[in-house]
C-alpha cells in the first residue's frame, strides 16, 4: 500500500511518502553512472533531506545512464508518470539536450521541473597575458573581427559552452553566429591548455573548471555569468550583468517530478527541496563542491526552464545544431 501525506511539524513540512514496509521512502534517479553532477545531486540532497527532517525515511538513489539523460527521462514520462515517490536529478544539460530533440521527440513539460538550489558558475576567461581586460573588449573584438578569437570549451559545438557565449554575443547585438569560432575539447582542463597555450584566445565552461589555474594566475576570468557576484576569494571576478552583458548561465544542480503526481505531492517535494537550501548542511555541501547559491524552487522555476530552453533552441537553429 502506497502511503504519501505531508504532515506539519512547527514551521516545517515533511514529506513521508513510501510502500509499506520498505526501509526507502523514495528513489532519486541519477540518469548516469555514480560520479559526476547528477549522482552528486541525487546523493547529496537526498541524504540532506533525511539528515534534516525534511523527508521519514532514507532517499534511494538509482543509477540509470543512457542517452545522456534521455533513458531516464523515457521511463518518467512513459511509465512512471504518476509515482509520487521519485525525484530525477537534472541539470542545464537536461534543458540543453530537450530543447535539442535530444530526448527523441520528449518536451520539457512532460514532466514538471522541481527547482535548482545550487549552480557551477559559468565563465569567460583568457589566459593572464591576454590583451582583453573586460567581457566587453573580448566581445567588442568578436563584433569587429569573427575571425581573430577562437573560444575552447569542454562541450561540443553547439552544447552550453558554446551557447553561452552566443548569448553573450546576442546581447551586444551580434547576429552572425555561425561566424563565431569554438572548437569542444576534452573538459574544461584542455580547454585552458589551449587558451594558456595560445591556441584559442578564450575559455568558456563553468568555475569549477579554473579554480586552480586561477589560483596559479594563469588565467584571468573576464566574468561570471552570475545575477550576483561569487563570493569568498572569487569576490573580485565581475558579472556579466554589471558589465552591461545580461547573461546568467551555469551549470545548475536541480529535480524534476513526473508530471502526473498531485498537487499535494508536488508542494511536499517543493517543501523539501526548499529546506535542503536553507540548511547549513547544503552551504557546506556548495562550499566543498565549487557551487554556488542558487535558489529557485516551485512553479517559478519550471517557466524558467521554458525560457532557457526557447533561447537555447532558436541559437541551436541558427547555428544548425536542429532544423
Amino acid at each position: 500500500m502506497k502511503l504519501f501525506n505531508l504532515k506539519t511539524l512547527g514551521a516545517s513540512l515533511v514529506l513521508s511518502i513510501g510502500m509499506a514496509g520498505s526501509s526507502f521512502a523514495a528513489e532519486c534517479i541519477a540518469p548516469a553512472n555514480p560520479g559526476g553532477g547528477w549522482d552528486f545531486t541525487c546523493r547529496t540532497i537526498g541524504k540532506i533531506m533525511y539528515d534534516i527532517g525534511a523527508v521519514d525515511a532514507p532517499i534511494q538513489v538509482t543509477n540509470m545512464a543512457g542517452g545522456g539523460g534521455g533513458l531516464a527521462y523515457g521511463l518518467v514520462v512513459n511509465e512512471r508518470n504518476e509515482d509520487e515517490e521519485l525525484i530525477v536529478a537534472a541539470s542545464s544539460a537536461t534543458a540543453t539536450r530537450l530543447a535539442q530533440n535530444a530526448y527523441a521527440g520528449m518536451t520539457y513539460d512532460q514532466v514538471r521541473f522541481l527547482g535548482a538550489i545550487g549552480i557551477d558558475a559559468g565563465i569567460i576567461a583568457v589566459a593572464a597575458d591576454s590583451p582583453y581586460q573586460t567581457l566587453n573588449d573580448l566581445l567588442d573584438a568578436v563584433v569587429a573581427d569573427p575571425g581573430s578569437v577562437t573560444f575552447a570549451g569542454g562541450s561540443a559545438p553547439g552544447g552550453f559552452d558554446h551557447l553561452k557565449v552566443l548569448m553573450a554575443l546576442k546581447r551586444v547585438g551580434f547576429d552572425d553566429i555561425r561566424a563565431v569560432k569554438y572548437i569542444g575539447v576534452d573538459g574544461g582542463g584542455d580547454a585552458v591548455t589551449q587558451t594558456i597555450g595560445g591556441f584559442t584566445q578564450a575559455i568558456t565552461g563553468d568555475i569549477s573548471e579554473v579554480v586552480g589555474f586561477i589560483r596559479s594566475g594563469d588565467v584571468r576570468v573576464l566574468a561570471v555569468l552570475t545575477q550576483d557576484r561569487l563570493t569568498g576569494e572569487f569576490a573580485d571576478i565581475p558579472t556579466a550583468v554589471e558589465q552591461g552583458i545580461d547573461v546568467v548561465a551555469g551549470n545548475w544542480r536541480g529535480l524534476y517530478v513526473p508530471k502526473g503526481i498531485s498537487e499535494e505531492a508536488y508542494q511536499g517535494w517543493s517543501a523539501a527541496l526548499q529546506a535542503v537550501a536553507d540548511s547549513p548542511e547544503w552551504a557546506e555541501a556548495m562550499e566543498a563542491n565549487g557551487l554556488t547559491e542558487f535558489n529557485f524552487v516551485g512553479d517559478d522555476f519550471q517557466n524558467y526552464v521554458a525560457g532557457l530552453m526557447g533561447e537555447i533552441a532558436d541559437l541551436s537553429r541558427e547555428i544548425g545544431v536542429i532544423q
